[in-house]
């Protein structure tokens, strides 16, 4: 669940009223947001920079909110989006209406696609800003809304980069093309020098940065470019922008383009800057549309912000809410939720019903218990087996799902036989490089930590492990075991990843299930410990 944070005393301005923070969380908890946490900028900076609370730092002490934001609600990533949704909540407001600036085909600006692209990021959408009005806190919230959509929908530029510009710097129309990348040659932002782009990637290796992007494009044999008419260099997406067209407080024409792997998502990340930042231009709420037209000649014009229309069934709405609405007050309800809503015929049980169960209120809906709700046989045999564990002497521990690459293999005797383990392609830390195949790793760890623990210890865990699997769509599939270890002064059978010669089969209707041995000393544990490890999911066929 993304974060974001607002300055209080500017989020109270823009709502048109002052609140407590009991009333502010209460406000939050009723759309579905939750307050996490109030601090200070100052307090901000000591965390970031592990300083002590006495020693002197710049910034104010203005009180800053934390709010917890839904995953899938990008318009609140910023505090324009969520002002406006909740002085929309709050019946203060009513929903804008979005329109894209009338303006003919011949005079729209144009961004022509090169085939090249196809090959490393084939998609791209545009739009204008006209007649925008910046101040510091609005710009700072517009490049902090980029940031976070790139940490979120555009799952960290993969899927979609979003590049800004000064449109009274550049001229249209604009060219989209993939080249070489000692082809490409200009100034980057907040730089003062011209790079050529092969060279701009050794030197945003050492940039905290930028450098976690570099892999995205950087094995490539062409590099993604975006030019104006007079071969300005607009951005090398997705890692920097040119500093040539760098918007600024004085800016007053912004230019977006977004270019992608995932046009669905490319979509929603221009829509979403330029609704909520449509707020502050000349003619409110009107968006500059920009034709991109490709080498087969098809052409789109985007963003497109006609609404999407649903039929919503009232009778599956009030079942699943446990209440009896009227079809006008389920409208109004929506209408609160920034959905425009009105009464219809419709046998359609495609439904929106989360907004309405927010506008009513959680807490105004009746409990009541479900008719039917059956555990899973799955479930319901791993909660039992886990009582009877437990009722032995067992203690049941939770260990972590991803492991590193030596835990799953090298300390456990196993070979990879690049067929079996789901391998993590950019892990953040080298402890969670590999999705565990076996929960003998996070076992044997429990045990390494917990040592000098009095003997034995006794301890299981019911958990998934992970295994490719071609035939899944995912590519992979899971499946329920039962590991529990038994570490004192003696011990048992032993299996190949323990000592050889001393291990054990189970075998279940002719079917190996799991095995159990001694393990070795791999983990550091002084004592002898017998391990069992079996597929549960064997055991209910």
């Amino acid at each position: 669940m993304p974060t974001i944070s607002v300055g209080r005393d500017l989020l109270f301005e823009a709502l048109g009223r002052t609140y407590t923070q009991d009333e502010f969380e209460e406000l939050c908890f009723e759309f579905g947001i939750e307050l996490d946490d109030v601090t200070t900028e100052k307090a901000i900076i000591r965390k970031e920079k592990h300083l002590k609370e006495e020693e002197e730092i710049g910034g104010d002490e203005e009180v800053i909110y934390k709010i917890d934001i839904p995953a899938n609600r990008y318009d609140l990533l910023c505090l324009e989006g969520l002002v406006q949704s909740l002085r929309i909540f709050c019946g203060v407001d009513s929903v804008p209406k979005y329109t894209l600036a009338d303006i003919s085909k011949e005079l729209m600006l144009k961004m022509h696609v090169k085939p090249e692209t196809s090959v490393i990021r084939p998609y791209v959408v545009c739009a204008v800003l006209r007649g925008i009005t910046f101040n510091e806190a609005r710009y700072n919230s517009f490049i902090d809304l980029q940031d976070k959509l790139h940490q979120n929908i555009c799952r960290r530029r993969t899927l979609v980069a979003i590049g800004t510009h000064d449109l009274d710097t550049v001229e249209g129309p604009f060219t989209y093309e993939a080249l070489a990348p000692s082809e490409i040659e200009f100034k980057p932002l907040k730089q003062v020098e011209t790079f050529r782009a092969d060279k701009l990637m050794e030197f945003y290796k050492s940039d905290l940065k930028l450098k976690k992007y570099l892999h995205i494009i950087e094995d490539s044999p062409v590099f993604p470019v975006i030019y104006d008419r007079n071969r300005t260099v607009l951005s090398l997406p997705p890692i920097i922008n040119g500093a040539h067209s760098a918007i600024s407080l004085k800016t007053k024409n912004v230019f977006i383009e977004c270019t992608a792997t995932d046009l669905t998502k490319a979509k929603i990340v221009l829509n979403t800057m330029v609704t909520m930042f449509s707020v502050y231009c000349q003619r409110k709420f009107e968006v500059e549309p920009v034709e991109v037209i490709y080498s087969d000649g098809k052409s789109n014009i985007c963003p497109e912000l006609s609404p999407y229309h649903m039929e919503v069934s009232l009778a599956y709405i009030n079942g699943i809410a446990g209440v009896s609405l009227e079809a006008n007050k389920v409208a109004g309800l929506l209408n609160k939720m920034q959905l425009h809503a009105q009464q219809s015929v419709s046998v359609d049980n495609e439904c929106i019903f989360t907004d309405v169960a927010i506008a009513y209120g959680f807490n105004e809906i009746p409990k009541r218990k479900p008719a039917s709700l059956k555990p899973l046989p799955l479930n319901q045999f791993s909660d039992l087996i886990r009582t009877e564990i437990a009722l032995t002497g067992y203690t049941e521990v939770l260990t972590w799902i991803l492991c590193s690459y030596k835990e799953n293999f090298p300390m456990l005797n196993r070979k990879d036989d690049k067929s079996t383990a789901v391998i993590i392609g950019n892990p953040r830390s080298a402890d969670f490089e590999v999705v565990r195949s076996s929960l003998m790793a996070g076992i044997l760890k429990t045990v390494a930590h917990n040592k000098d623990h009095p003997k034995p210890i006794k301890i299981f865990e019911v958990g998934d492990v992970t295994v490719l699997d071609e035939l899944k769509d995912v590519g992979a599939t899971n499946h329920r075991q039962l590991a529990a270890l038994y570490c004192g002064a003696t011990s048992g059978f032993e299996e190949p990843e323990f000592l050889s010669g001393r291990q054990a089969n189970l075998i279940y209707k002719g079917k190996r299930i799991g095995t159990f041995g001694i393990v070795l000393e791999n983990f550091d544990i002084p004592d002898p410990c017998s391990f069992v490890e079996l597929n549960m999911e064997s055991l209910l066929l």
